[in-house]
């Protein structure tokens, strides 16, 4: 396992997720799903999930902690074509905008922890 004491670049970072994840949570009601069941639950899990693994990454990154993003993020982007909403399009761009943006921050703070300097095996 590898991790790396947070610089104010990478606590930013993981606000952003905390709040992309807020903003994935609350968007059923915002951006009007329509009856997509599954787009709303996906939402709501997987916003919950992306935000609170960021918290945990607030002051200490860890690899898992960023390859748990890193996956939530893909999914979350895959997951109109997946579980079948791609056809609500508030829906299918929310989930594809907020997916790609937190797997690019996630992948870019595991990248950091496998090649910064500072960065150290625990």
């Amino acid at each position: 396992m590898r991790t790396i004491s947070n610089k104010s670049e990478d606590a930013a970072l993981n606000t952003a997720n905390i709040v992309l994840g807020a903003i994935l949570f609350l968007a059923p009601w915002v951006a009007d799903f329509g009856t997509s069941n599954y787009a709303a639950m996906n939402a709501w899990i997987c916003g919950a999930a992306i935000a609170i693994v960021a918290m945990l990454a607030i002051n200490q990154t860890y690899d898992w902690e960023e390859g748990v993003n890193l996956a939530l993020g893909l999914w979350t982007a895959a997951a109109p074509w997946v579980l079948g909403f791609a056809g609500v399009a508030n829906a299918m761009w929310t989930h594809l905008a907020i997916g790609l943006l937190v797997a690019l921050m996630a992948g870019a703070e595991l990248w950091r922890v496998y090649h910064a300097p500072e960065a150290r095996s625990v």
